[in-house]
């Protein structure tokens, strides 16, 4: 009777003890049941994605393999099997793609950060991957639900009172503040602040909001999404109801034409443009040819350059003080691709545009660095003096309903972080037509001054509600337009040619930055030129990018202004930077830092060999300090290279000279001897950062580290369908991965990035292509060891763990071993031995290793002085053809002409 009571208290704790386990377990799962779902829409939409990206979609490998040569077995020998479908190519002039619908943005995954190098954490097979990043996510929750006072198994409440340094999405209504105020919040690239009347506490239960916080970097980032979904879950956000201001019923429809011979009849009174460059990234000799090409005395120039691209800013400050028609907004913003803060960017140029009084224009254009005028300054002059009350938007078409769905207009989004986050759905505001196209644009002064200075019901409403909304720019301006007095003054035509080629532009590219599927356009060639020779009142294209096709450029330029006098030095010629000095190393990567490195020494080494008599020292060099500057190097729309200028001791003298070394990629795809009867492969190459819309390597040169995740990539020639085998072999002859493609009839490239467990093995690796298991080509890549860990010199510790290879030499969970004397590949014991001695080097021993390794893929072609040298025989740099120093007379900016231009 005693053990009566105990059993029963033991029962009750037993049920109390399983109650609160099934309650966290109900939780726990609740929240991977929400990670879950959105990986669900992740992949269903991937489904869509890898039609187009061939190649580049991985999984778990297929337990089956092609058959093996001549009867042999192969045992442990798996194979994936990417397939790769295209699609024939079309381009399309409209600003937004005709079969945007396609694209699925009904979840969007969490984002995860980019695996870095540990010694106890390789990549792990992509089930358990997925898993772990789970985990990740959870404890992420559990960590912010702790920064804002919750319990991990709570909701996330928002506080009464955001932190002193909190801020919310922008509010572009605030755009009317006084400058001082606005600048400060744009320099810092935050948004201005909500004011609340009553601020509320609430839960946020939203699947998406939740997903952003747990994927958000910042606290303040947190916050700003609590704040905003909450704000919006009360009703307090957005509009319901805003004010039509326009007479019409329906959308205006004012046609108009050009005249080839309009030029001859100039106006008494033609206009002037404000023309506003907004750019970043390093191509500053694109920019400057542009700007030569657009540039009057009678216009005025506004160049507002991203607060990132700072190279760029210091470029655009040296050639706009030149003239006094041109100024650089005293503020930069950090603008992203679909952010808020473009739109902001626009109002602010608008706004600072209508207060100069000693700038009388006419229009505003917008442009971008790859723009570029198919019509001469005069033709736009006469064009627009003929409509200078007309507005030049170009809409997205007659289906209202699907452009909100497929722009999202209908959902949430807060820019912060970078990043343009989710965070549910909202209702299109009552009362008004919502519009939208292109965002670019040309706009008359009257409407600027309405939809800057306006704070009628219309205006400060769509200022409000584009706040928090993707793609702003490109319908803010048609929506106000429309609705606005100035409603009849609306043409269908932003006087562009935007080369839509949708198979290819729509990839996804932007959702690292944003919770969304977009695209964009494609670079123009030179097959597409006739486009540009057109009826229709267009006056620039894009997009163009010198790095991609340069001779397209020189064709339009040569179209509008005539040919450069023969002998005109650097027209086939384009260089771009990717390092200055001032940038400060930090901006450079341990790989780049040890390539660039080595680039130099190779520069001395030749100028010693090839310029160094029997005891005379006045050619040999030793390297000082870090590189000088960096730049790409480009000949007839070919890569040549890099252009390394660095400092150097003159050992002759013991003087510091500066030297620039031209270095280029030795040729290392080769087909097979004797060619096989097989003959659609055309080029493999190696590298990372694949632009599957332009279809090659950002990373130009394939600058290869230990714990870089290479892509492999064929290029096919027509033919039938066939599958080839890809075999990566690495430096001692351990194959890291194999697999098969099946290219398809039409297919023109393929890509993929097999999973590959971290840190690559240092040296020169091997790609072999197979058809039916006869060798069809073959192609290398350099893994380079690394002489820098953030941009110190490496430790011998750090050096081990990033030069020995994956552990126990397994790139992958399946062996490939079976496949080495199938293949005749030997491996040699001595070879792993020099490998794991070699993982240790540092300092001299180490820097020797890599330039081995470097002149056995690169080769130093020539070097030069950038000012007074000891050597007698070393050319300056402004005298060759090749350096950054060269003469470049269709990027250079002089003076004005007579006629008022520059070109």
């Amino acid at each position: 009777m005693v053990a009566a009571p105990c059993a029963r208290r033991l029962a009750r704790r037993s049920r109390s003890a399983l109650v609160a386990a099934l309650t966290v377990l109900l939780l726990q799962t609740l929240l991977v049941w929400n990670f879950t779902s959105l990986d669900a829409g992740e992949e269903q939409r991937g489904g869509r994605e890898k039609r187009d990206r061939g190649g580049e979609q991985r999984g778990q490998a297929q337990r089956r393999g092609p058959a093996a040569p001549h009867g042999k077995a192969m045992d442990g020998y798996f194979s994936h099997r990417p397939k790769e479908k295209m699609r024939t190519d079309s381009n399309n002039e409209n600003s937004v793609p005709k079969d945007f619908e396609t694209i699925d943005n009904s979840n969007f995954a969490p984002r995860t950060q980019r695996q870095k190098h540990q010694s106890e954490l390789v990549k792990k097979p992509l089930s358990k991957q997925k898993e772990h990043l789970r985990k990740k996510l959870e404890e992420e929750k559990m960590k912010e639900n702790l920064l804002l006072g919750k319990n991990s198994n709570e909701a996330v409440q928002v506080s009464d009172h955001p932190g002193k340094n909190s801020s919310v999405s922008s509010n572009l209504k605030d755009i009317d503040r006084s400058p001082k105020q606005h600048l400060l919040k744009k320099v810092e690239n935050s948004s201005p602040e909500l004011k609340y009347d009553q601020p509320a506490r609430c839960e946020v239960t939203g699947k998406e909001a939740v997903s952003a916080m747990s994927r958000a970097k910042s606290k303040q980032c947190r916050q700003e999404i609590a704040d905003v979904y909450c704000q919006h879950k009360l009703g307090k956000l957005m509009p319901e109801q805003v004010t039509r201001f326009c007479a019409l019923e329906g959308k205006a429809n004012n046609n108009v034409q050009w005249d080839e011979d309009s030029v001859e009849y100039m106006p008494a009174n033609p206009v002037r443009i404000a023309f506003v460059l907004v750019v970043h990234g390093r191509a500053s000799r694109q920019l400057q040819r542009m700007f030569k090409a657009i540039y009057h005395k009678d216009h005025f120039y506004y160049i507002h350059v991203d607060k990132r691209s700072n190279y760029l800013h210091r470029q655009v400050l040296q050639f706009a003080s030149q003239y006094p028609n041109v100024r650089v907004t005293p503020w930069r913003m950090a603008t992203i691709w679909g952010g808020a803060s473009l739109l902001t960017t626009y109002l602010q140029t608008m706004k600072d545009l209508m207060e100069m009084s000693d700038w009388p224009w006419d229009f505003f254009i917008n442009l971008s660095a790859a723009d570029y005028p198919i019509r001469t300054n005069d033709q736009l002059v006469a064009f627009l003096s003929r409509y200078r009350d007309m507005n030049f938007l170009k809409s997205h078409g007659r289906d209202n309903a699907r452009f909100i769905r497929k722009q999202g207009l209908d959902r949430l989004f807060l820019e912060c972080d970078t990043h343009m986050w989710r965070l549910g759905d909202r209702k299109i505001p009552e009362g008004i037509t919502v519009d939208g196209g292109s965002d670019w644009f040309l706009l008359n002064r009257k409407f600027v001054e309405y939809v800057t200075f306006s704070n009628d019901d219309l205006v400060t409403k769509m200022k409000r509600f584009y706040s928090y909304t993707l793609l702003p720019a490109e319908s803010f301006f048609h929506t106000v337009l429309e609705n606005s007095p100035f409603c009849d003054s609306m043409v269908d035509n932003n006087l562009r040619i935007t080369n839509w080629n949708r198979k290819l532009g729509c990839k996804c590219q932007y959702k690292h930055i944003v919770d969304w599927c977009g695209c964009s356009p494609n670079d123009f060639k030179p097959a597409d030129f006739h486009r540009f020779q057109t009826a229709r009142p267009t006056f620039f294209a894009r997009k163009f990018e010198a790095v991609v096709n340069q001779e397209i450029i020189g064709q339009l330029d040569y179209y509008l202004y005539g040919n450069y006098p023969s002998g005109t030095p650097g027209l086939r010629s384009y260089w771009e930077n990717v390092y200055e000095e001032p940038d400060g190393v930090s901006a450079l990567s341990d790989v780049a830092l040890t390539m660039f490195h080595s680039f130099s020494r190779l520069g001395l080494r030749r100028a010693e060999t090839s310029f160094h008599a029997a005891g005379d020292n006045s050619c040999r060099y030793y390297p000082m300090g870090h590189p000088v500057s960096i730049h790409l190097y480009f000949l007839a729309d070919r890569f040549q290279g890099f252009l390394i200028r660095h400092h150097a001791t003159n050992l002759a003298v013991s003087k510091l000279e500066t030297l620039e070394t031209w270095v280029m990629p030795k040729k290392v795809f080769k087909i097979a001897s004797p060619p096989s009867d097989f003959g659609r492969l055309q080029f493999s190459e190696i590298g990372t950062e694949w632009d599957a819309k332009e279809r090659l390597f950002r990373n130009f040169g394939g600058l290869l580290g230990p714990t870089d995740e290479p892509v492999g990539m064929q290029k096919w020639g027509k033919g039938p369908n066939v599958t080839v085998t890809v075999i990566w072999v690495d430096p001692i002859n351990v194959i890291a991965a194999t697999y098969d493609i099946l290219i398809e009839s039409s297919a023109e490239f393929t890509h993929y990035k097999p999973p590959l467990n971290l840190p690559l093995r240092p040296g020169v690796w091997t790609i072999k292509i197979l058809h039916h298991w006869v060798q069809v080509a073959e192609t290398k890549f350099l893994v380079t060891p690394l002489t820098f860990s953030n941009q110190q010199p490496i430790k011998q510790e750090e050096a081990i763990k990033l030069h020995s290879g994956p552990p126990k030499n397994a790139y992958m969970e399946q062996s490939f071993q079976g496949l080495n004397p199938v293949l005749n590949i030997p491996v040699s014991a001595a070879r792993l031995d020099q490998a794991k001695r070699s993982a240790g080097l540092v300092g001299a021993r180490l820097e020797a290793w890599v330039d081995s390794l470097v002149s056995s893929v690169w080769s130093a072609v020539d070097i030069c002085s950038v000012g007074p040298t000891a050597c007698p025989v070393l050319q300056g740099c402004a005298q060759t053809a090749w350096s950054s120093l060269s003469p470049d007379p269709k990027s250079e900016l002089g003076p004005v002409k007579p006629d008022g231009r520059l070109r």
